[in-house]
């Protein structure tokens, strides 16, 4: 019967225990601290529900689909984190043999698992150790660059080589020393002994003896350094991945003012627990810096960068080595804050499920509402809100100004109607997204919907103010809404904004409105779908619809306004470089549609250059605030006759 001899050659061999004594101390004492460190930070509001957690554990911890988005780099992480969880339990069986007398090391279950499959796991491991190692000192990309100081992951790879090495020579010198006649079970074991091979007995005891001793303190190393080093995240990611947050990245949780003594976040011990956990969790990837539009850019954001930061100047601060430094303004630069988009690339990007968009709300939060610091272009737009219900300066007097000609009833008049088209904002007092308005609308009688606008009653839903940092006056337009909203017992709304779109179906259920909102992409598809609408007229020309991240990232949104593309006679659809989940950003989400770009090259002049790449005829948006940023990229680049950009809405009545 195949079988191998428990710690063959180890006299003594117990003495493992009182060995592996302190580096398991120093394993609990250093999760214990990073526990404590993380409840100094302030209680959340709930978590996922236990079926959601494990599911995810399995999704993305285990079977780590998010991490094989990028299948090069996904591959050599999946091959070292299943080689060593082989390698963990094949090294458990070894103690439930020793301590329980499980005979794992012996039969048909000790050539398959214990030797193939275990040397195989091995065998992954390294590779995928050796790949990593080239990657970071080799072909390195800029995502892993790390500064003096932080190179802390990498040099934790050559103790996992190390580790994996040890592990083969000692299984390849017993091999020799004992001519094992089931050796080539274990395939790296046996490729190890023909090293051997010409070493006198003797000598190959001896080395054994040395190197299973050594290979047992190098990996005892390992398990005392994870709380300490950056490999914690082997520990702190799946955490992470458990709880992370339920709803769509585009959401804000909302803060309690009333009563509230300060606003913002100024320390680390101001943000949420699940913030704190965050940046232990991070890998320091860079998955999310390769995708953030600010620092593509050259704006002085980077997610990576932010969390890193926060993390040290945390660390520091809960050991008293901060040495005074303000988390806002010095730790975190304003000019780095006021470049954030929202775009949420980065939360789709992060393997770990880190969210840097709530830290960057909390902190302008604190420049807001307690320092009254932000951007004077930004102020005037809140100013606007706040005596004018809308952000616009110089904008027509009236929210109905657009309908004429129309007939576009409104709700005090009509009294009911089965949808409240939302116009927003954009749609109301921006020319160009007036003509936007005006599609929709002439679709929606086209079709025969029965709907109506409040007209002079709809005020912004606030989201510009929450994503810029005032809480309160987004707070007091929702509840304002809400109310209007309510006294007409609305039930079903659309709207031709995402941002709107994204604000009334997830965002006002907090205060209490919850309603059944539908983006005009998707209201347009059903209406084409169903044969409510006809499309006749040929377009005739080559249209790359540019995905709004407020429609596609944060709220998964991509069919429905593709869909309405293949619908149109004429027109040859094309894709963007980066498309669907890997879009990009326009550079007019979290407000900065309010803030002129002074750092690095303009997010939309980037967009549009990758546009007339394509070489489209027209580009489709589905945004008002992407058609803007457009209509000034084609003039910045002076692409005016080669390139224009409507509305999928416009486009649908040209071709009706």
């Amino acid at each position: 019967m195949p079988f191998r001899e428990l710690y063959w050659n180890i006299p003594g061999h117990w003495l493992i225990y009182p060995l592996f004594a302190p580096f398991a101390a120093a394993l609990v004492y250093g999760c214990y601290r990073a526990a404590r460190w993380i409840r100094l930070g302030q209680p959340g509001t709930g978590r996922p529900p236990l079926a959601g957690q494990i599911r995810a554990l399995i999704d993305q911890a285990v079977l780590q689909r998010r991490l094989l988005a990028q299948p090069f780099a996904g591959s050599i992480h999946v091959a070292i984190s299943w080689g060593f969880a082989v390698l963990f339990v094949a090294t458990c069986l070894v103690a439930a043999q020793d301590h329980l007398g499980i005979p794992t090391l012996r039969g048909a279950f000790y050539l398959y698992f214990m030797s193939l499959t275990v040397d195989l796991g091995g065998a992954a491991a390294t590779v995928g150790v050796a790949l990593a190692l080239v990657r970071r000192y080799g072909v390195r990309s800029e995502r892993l660059w790390q500064p003096r100081g932080r190179e802390g992951y990498a040099l934790f790879l050559w103790l996992l080589l190390a580790i994996l090495l040890s592990g083969f020579l000692v299984e390849g010198l017993r091999i020799a020393a004992t001519a094992d006649p089931w050796a080539r079970w274990s395939p790296g074991g046996w490729a190890a002994a023909a090293a051997f091979a010409g070493m006198p007995p003797a000598q190959q005891i001896v080395w054994h003896r040395v190197l299973w001793w050594g290979h047992a303190v190098l990996a005892f190393a390992f398990i005392g350094l994870v709380p300490f080093t950056l490999i914690r995240h082997t520990l702190a990611a799946p955490a992470n991945i458990a709880v992370r947050r339920d709803a769509p990245s585009g959401v804000i949780a909302p803060v309690a003012l009333e009563g509230a003594d300060r606003f913002g976040v100024s320390t680390a011990r101001g943000f949420l627990r699940k913030d704190l956990l965050d940046l232990i969790a991070c890998t320091e990837c860079g998955r999310c810096q390769e995708v953030c539009p600010a620092w593509t850019t050259g704006k002085p954001l980077t997610p990576k960068g932010l969390i890193l930061d926060l993390r040290d100047h945390w660390l520091a601060e809960s050991g008293g080595r901060s040495g005074g430094r303000p988390m806002v303004g010095g730790v975190v630069t304003e000019e780095a804050l006021w470049a954030c988009t929202m775009c949420g690339a980065c939360h789709q990007a992060c393997p770990a499920f880190i969210a840097p968009l709530p830290k960057i709300v909390d902190m302008r939060r604190f420049l807001v509402m307690e320092e009254a610091r932000f951007p004077e272009t930004m102020q005037a737009a809140l100013r606007g809100m706040e005596n004018r219900g809308h952000p616009y300066q110089g904008a027509v007097p009236s929210r109905t100004a657009w309908t004429k000609g129309l007939a576009v009833p409104v709700l005090a008049d009509r009294g009911a109607a089965e949808y409240l088209y939302w116009v927003g904002c954009a749609g109301a007092f921006d020319e160009r997204a007036q003509k936007v308005a005006r599609a929709f609308a002439a679709i929606l009688q086209a079709a025969g919907v029965g709907f109506a606008i409040l007209g002079e009653e709809e005020r912004c839903t606030g989201d510009p103010a929450r994503r810029i940092g005032n809480e309160f006056l987004f707070q007091m337009h929702a509840q304002a809404n809400i109310e209007t909203l309510d006294r007409y017992d609305v039930k079903k709304i659309l709207t031709t904004c995402p941002h709107c779109f994204n604000t009334l179906k997830h965002e006002y259920p907090a205060f209490g409105g919850r309603y059944h909102v539908t983006h005009h992409t998707e209201f347009i598809a059903r209406l084409l779908r169903q044969g409510q609408l006809r499309l006749t007229k040929p377009v005739r020309a080559r249209v790359a619809y540019h995905d709004s991240c407020y429609l596609g990232r944060h709220n998964g949104m991509y069919a429905p306004a593709r869909d309405i593309v293949r619908h149109l006679p004429g027109v040859q659809a094309l894709e963007f470089e980066r498309h669907g989940t890997n879009g990009f950003c326009c550079g007019a989400g979290g407000g900065l549609v309010w803030l002129e770009e002074r750092i690095g090259k303009r997010v939309n002049v980037e967009r549009t250059e990758e546009a007339l790449r394509v070489r489209p005829d027209v580009v489709g948006t589905a945004c008002p605030f992407c058609l803007s940023m457009f209509e000034d990229g084609i003039r910045a680049t002076d692409s005016t006759e080669a390139l224009r950009v409507f509305d999928l809405a416009e486009l649908v009545v040209r071709a009706m």
